[in-house]
């Protein structure tokens, strides 16, 4: 997430990795995600406060605030989940977009940019999607994870048993594979949680038979928060895996941009794992 809007930090290494290959096209492409990623981050920042605290949790009649467009989807409940000192605030527009097209029961969770272990993170997102279990009625939920969000989200399915309770993991610029970026931010327990190599990511790399969770990972070639961009790519031979490559936006554009949210409401709507997903998306 380029949270910190100092251009020139992720405009440089970005234009190192890109330079050698049609530079030209590259750099209007570039350009253009570099001023969509600015104008997010100004308007999340606005947005943040109201994303501080726990969102109030009741089970709403569909169409009651008056968003839904759409007939009311069937599915299970919608669990959002928040980036690396981030809040629930990030899914505002995603929220919205999911509602109009008649998905109605969606919870964002926050967890604590204190919280330093991304398996505790994942034990408190089980304990959460076990209380949403129960009041809701399902069985089962789904789950929509942004950057860290995706990675506790798969920590909790791959090795806590949450596969039994989620049907769809979507991640959205997740470091499934760890990333190099930002060396400095190491001083953090969890970032270097995210690094290649660690621990965590070597527990997610071992084998996982019999999986039930359906992995849907959307990766940028324009995230200039993985180092390297492919480690967005959830690989791994035991789970059903499928990788959507999105360009010309960054990372924070990929919770809020409208094609993005369509491919999320496909990869949601698919009736059972091993369906597969459109591939190939491309963002003008």
């Amino acid at each position: 997430m380029k949270v910190t809007g100092v251009l020139p930090l992720f405009f440089l290494p970005l234009c190192r990795r890109l330079w050698p290959c049609r530079l030209a096209g590259l750099s209007i492409a570039l350009l253009k995600a570099t001023a969509l990623e600015a104008a997010i981050l100004a308007g999340h920042l606005l947005l943040y406060p109201t994303g501080l605290i726990q969102e109030h949790r009741c089970d709403a009649a569909p169409g009651g605030d008056g968003t839904a467009q759409l007939p009311v989807r069937p599915g299970p409940p919608v669990v959002l989940l928040h980036g690396f000192i981030d809040n629930r605030s990030v899914f505002l527009l995603l929220r919205r977009n999911l509602a109009q097209h008649g998905r109605q029961r969606m919870e964002s969770l926050n967890y604590s940019p204190l919280t330093c272990d991304i398996r505790t993170a994942a034990e408190l997102l089980g304990r959460h999607v076990e209380e949403i279990c129960e009041r809701t009625g399902s069985t089962q939920v789904d789950i929509v994870g942004h950057s860290l969000g995706g990675l506790i989200a798969r920590y909790y399915v791959q090795c806590l048993g949450g596969d039994l309770r989620v049907r769809t993991l979507v991640t959205l610029g997740t470091p499934h594979a760890g990333t190099r970026v930002a060396p400095l931010a190491d001083a953090h327990p969890i970032v270097r949680q995210m690094r290649p190599g660690s621990e965590v990511i070597e527990e997610l790399a071992r084998p996982a038979p019999g999986c039930r969770t359906r992995f849907v990972s959307f990766w940028s070639d324009l995230d200039s928060l993985m180092d390297p961009l492919e480690s967005a790519c959830l690989e791994h031979p035991d789970l059903d895996a499928h990788n959507i490559r999105v360009t010309g936006i960054g990372h924070l554009a990929l919770p809020v941009h409208p094609a993005v949210a369509a491919g999320i409401r496909e990869a949601l709507d698919t009736p059972r794992p091993g369906d597969r997903v459109a591939e190939g998306l491309t963002v003008a």
